[in-house]
């Protein structure tokens, strides 16, 4: 009975999806796009993250020896990047935004969306460096500097926080030094295509740009941007021929779905285990497949969120954390594991998945909190609010 708990997280996260949300009236239109409620799906999306994690530690068809595999979490193996994908929309949907909203938004822009970003990186590397070396991990001098370094991943999830910061910087240069916003755009968004571009043609490794999962989803950061910028056109079109779009977008993502699952089978991104002579182009061919269903995903996500506002305590506050939660998780799933990242033995193995899921998020959680509010000290985020508060008050 304890194994087949872990199927009822298909009923919890519904219900915490929808509980306390809003149907929108007959001709009228919920802000599908308001901080509010994209904090909200990304807070709901990093506890599907979570598990995906989980799920690859404990039923992915890669796992050895066989007798690890444990049933129930199958579902969310293969879709890290499609859930990855739209906080990637968000990254270049409210860049572009903020910058044509916010006075002299450039100014300390580095500081403001690319150090939090790199300190988060850091922080969580020295945290699983020295877990590291707690659970018994030998490693030389070049080993541990390659760690540090993260030019080998010390904490195995931050592809992300490696990457982004590279798009906000293209951003951040286009937009400085192009006064026309069109090519500012073209700019930004031939810099990620290029980084795709570069991706494909790199094997598999140990280091920087490991695989397809440091690039087949981050084309949403252009496609964020590219939407902001028509966003007063394609709104009310969407507005116009709403339920057309709403049904197609959902009932195309699961065929899209599999068509990726069919591409990555019959090209596959691991051309170099056969020696196939056109391994680059079997990967951008299967990449294709993922930006179809990733795109989608988001675009469903979006036209739904126009009709239904999502949105309780819970997803609130785990909106605020999102980013902490998504980097300190991993170290929680790793000591539960059988294996501490595929080196040393974990300390504590946890065979019961419902079990490994709530310790997971019972430590994430104020890991998160605590991540959060160490690097509101050196940032000096939090002063900065404070008195945003009391500026407010006094007017």
């Amino acid at each position: 009975m304890g194994k087949q708990l872990i199927y009822s997280v298909y009923f919890i996260l519904p219900v915490l999806l929808l509980w306390g949300a809003k149907p929108a009236k007959k001709g009228e239109w919920n802000d599908g796009l308001s901080l509010e409620q994209t904090k909200a799906f990304q807070g709901f999306l990093t506890i599907c993250i979570m598990l995906h994690h989980i799920g690859q530690k404990t039923c992915a068809s890669w796992l050895f020896p066989k007798s690890r595999i444990i049933p129930g979490l199958e579902f969310f193996v293969p879709i890290g990047y499609i859930l990855v994908s739209f906080f990637l929309f968000f990254n270049g949907y409210g860049a572009y935004k903020s910058f044509h909203t916010k006075e002299n938004y450039l100014n300390g822009f580095v500081k403001k969306r690319v150090l939090p970003v790199v300190l988060a990186l850091y922080s969580t590397t020295v945290i699983f460096f020295i877990a590291r070396l707690l659970v018994g991990e030998k490693m030389d001098v070049p080993g541990a500097l390659l760690y540090l370094s993260s030019i080998k991943l010390c904490n195995p999830n931050t592809w992300y926080v490696i990457v982004l910061p590279f798009f906000y910087l293209a951003f951040y240069f286009s937009f400085m030094f192009i006064k026309k916003d069109g090519f500012a755009v073209f700019s930004t968004t031939a810099f990620v295509v290029l980084y795709m571009l570069l991706g494909t043609r790199i094997d598999h490794n140990d280091y920087l740009i490991r695989g397809e999962w440091w690039w087949n989803c981050v084309h949403m950061f252009p496609i964020g941007i590219i939407f902001a910028k028509y966003e007063n056109k394609i709104i009310p079109h969407l507005k116009k021929y709403y339920w057309v779009y709403a049904i197609a977008a959902v009932l195309a993502l699961y065929p899209l779905y599999l068509y990726s699952c069919f591409a990555q089978d019959f090209f596959s991104y691991y051309g170099e285990n056969f020696f196939a002579p056109d391994k680059v182009m079997r990967r951008r061919l299967t990449l294709l497949s993922q930006v179809l269903v990733t795109t989608d995903f988001v675009f469903a996500a979006l036209l739904l969120g126009m009709k239904v506002k999502i949105g309780n305590r819970f997803l609130k506050f785990m909106g605020t954390i999102t980013l902490e939660f998504y980097l300190i998780h991993g170290l929680f799933v790793e000591l539960c594991d059988h294996t501490f990242d595929g080196g040393v033995k974990s300390p504590f193995p946890i065979r019961n998945v419902f079990l490994y899921v709530l310790v997971v998020f019972a430590f994430g959680v104020p890991s998160a909190i605590l991540l959060k509010k160490l690097h509101g000290l050196i940032l000096g985020t939090g002063k900065r609010k404070a008195k945003e508060e009391i500026l407010k008050k006094a007017s």
